[in-house]
């Protein structure tokens, strides 16, 4: 199986103390199934990019880890440097790498929003293709001003609240939270130090005065050098080499030129190859004449194994002759199916500007889809666990008193677990029935019919369920208890009955589905 990568590249304001980077630095270290691939600091920008890679779940971790750690070290309000900021970790951004999309990438943004926001108190603007708002796409509209006029005007301006948290900036500021594709920041000094020809250069080559698309272009001045710094957005559309062309051709109208130029972090090989055929006119060239890439490929191939024999599935394991996993374990298993089609529902709606005034909505009701898909998949084994305990604890010696009671009292408390289980599975089927109602009737028409079949799952494992705790409940002596646990599914039974009564509505209104 193909692992899912995803690349985060957090901008923290500070580079003049190396101990503060360090530890911020070894927060992103220190969360397993990460690799630190870059490190770039400024002096002058006083701001620090660090370039990482893993796994999802990992990469998300580490971004908090990185974010509570700058958040404890550095205060904006002593801070100085060239560079545009609003935020102790100024930008995350969330870039897809492998077997894994945007969409996806745009889930964690707002994930991590909120716990950021939740645990840290910390301010979250959302942007580029996270963003909530279209001005807030452009992260420069969010650092407008910068902290320092940013913390006023949070307190007053309706426009510029955050998407997640306080309406107010302490020492850390704010945090921009997002998910784009790869960017390359690149600076170009020149021979001068005169910085106002650099910000002439700028306004011509960015895209926001009319330069070119997919550019973002400031000049300042870093080491009594004027400098263009730019962000190319997407260097496929705007080729890097194209862009310092024009800067060079500009520059050349003040008599300046190009004295050196920086990359600021990673850049994709690919950009690389553009740059390259484009200066050397290289126009039949192909990726594979590259000699590496040549070898690379040879070396993957020798390296390929036959894949390993895989364990049996869930459902191998449902059908063999054994009693777990059973019913329990099965009812857990068609709720954690309903919570999936209920995310995939909705992440089909998001993205549709048909469905845009519903997509914070649809990302809602992803996150809570996943949470009970979590806990869902969690119940199967944790059905199957509970039966094996109770077939153990009526394994007991009773032929003593004592050997009785011992067993007797094992009995009940592993009867009382085996009852909890699918009690609480019950509980979390209806709660998925639910959100299929919800994405029934808000979500992409085209996809009801699996917005439905999510809430037929969701009643199949609520009955499952109910039916493992009524025969678990017959073990136990204290019938007073029994019957409350009773009490509670023909309960959620009840609710479960009026949300189908609901989702029928809902198919007539919208489909037209005789149901």
């Amino acid at each position: 199986m193909a692992t899912q990568l995803v690349e985060c590249i957090p901008n923290f304001s500070e580079a003049r103390r190396p101990e503060v980077v360090e530890k911020i630095r070894q927060s992103i270290c220190e969360v397993p199934g990460t690799h630190i691939l870059d490190q770039h600091s400024d002096l002058d920008h006083n701001r620090t990019v660090i370039t990482y890679i893993g796994s999802p779940a990992a990469v998300e971790e580490a971004a908090f880890q990185a974010i509570a750690a700058a958040a404890s070290l550095i205060d904006l309000n002593v801070h100085t440097g060239q560079h545009p900021r609003i935020g102790a970790t100024d930008v995350v951004p969330f870039v897809p790498i492998s077997e894994i999309g945007m969409p996806e990438c745009v889930e964690m943004a707002r994930r991590l929003g909120k716990r950021v926001a939740l645990e840290l108190n910390i301010p979250v603007y959302l942007y580029e293709e996270a963003a909530t708002r279209p001005e807030r796409q452009n992260l420069e509209n969010i650092r407008r001003g910068e902290y320092e006029h940013l913390k006023i005007a949070v307190k007053t301006n309706p426009e510029r609240q955050p998407d997640f948290g306080p309406a107010e900036l302490g020492p850390a500021g704010a945090t921009v939270i997002g998910a784009r594709q790869p960017l390359i920041a690149y600076n170009v000094y020149l021979a001068t130090d005169a910085v106002e020809i650099a910000q002439k250069i700028a306004r011509v080559v960015r895209n926001s005065s009319g330069g070119m698309h997919f550019v973002k272009a400031m000049g300042v001045l870093v080491d009594r050098r004027a400098q263009v710094s730019m962000n190319l957005t997407n260097y496929r559309q705007s080729p890097i080499g194209r862009v310092v062309e024009m800067i060079r051709r500009e520059a050349l109208r003040y008599g300046v030129a190009i004295h050196h130029c920086e990359l600021v972090g990673l850049i994709p090989q690919e950009a690389l190859f553009d740059a390259a055929t484009w200066y050397l006119q290289l126009d039949d060239f192909s990726p594979e004449q590259v000699l590496e890439n040549r070898l690379f490929e040879a070396q993957a191939t020798a390296a390929a194994v036959p894949a390993p024999t895989q364990a049996p599935s869930f459902l191998d394991q449902l059908a063999a002759g054994s009693a777990a996993p059973g019913g329990g374990s099965a009812a857990a298993y068609a709720g954690a199916a309903a919570a999936a089609l209920v995310a995939m529902v909705a992440r089909l709606t998001v993205g549709k500007k048909k469905y845009i005034a519903v997509e914070s909505q649809m990302y809602d009701l992803i996150e809570k889809a996943e949470a009970l898909r979590a806990s869902l998949t969690a119940a199967i084994s944790e059905d199957a666990a509970a039966f094996e305990d109770v077939m153990a604890a009526m394994k007991l010696p009773k032929g003593t008193p004592e050997e009785q009671a011992v067993r007797t009292a094992a009995l009940q408390q592993t009867s009382l677990i085996a009852i909890a289980v699918p009690l609480q599975t019950a509980a979390l089927a209806t709660d998925a029935i639910e959100l299929a109602i919800q994405v029934a009737a808000s979500g992409n028409l085209n996809a009801i019919s699996d917005a439905a079949s999510a809430a037929a799952l969701g009643r199949a494992a609520l009955t499952g369920a109910g039916l493992n705790v009524r025969i678990n409940c017959a073990s136990l002596q204290d019938q007073a208890q029994a019957a409350d646990f009773i009490k509670q599914v023909i309960a959620l039974q009840d609710r479960a009955d009026q949300l189908e009564a609901e989702l029928k509505q809902t198919l007539n209104e919208r489909a037209n589905l005789d149901s």
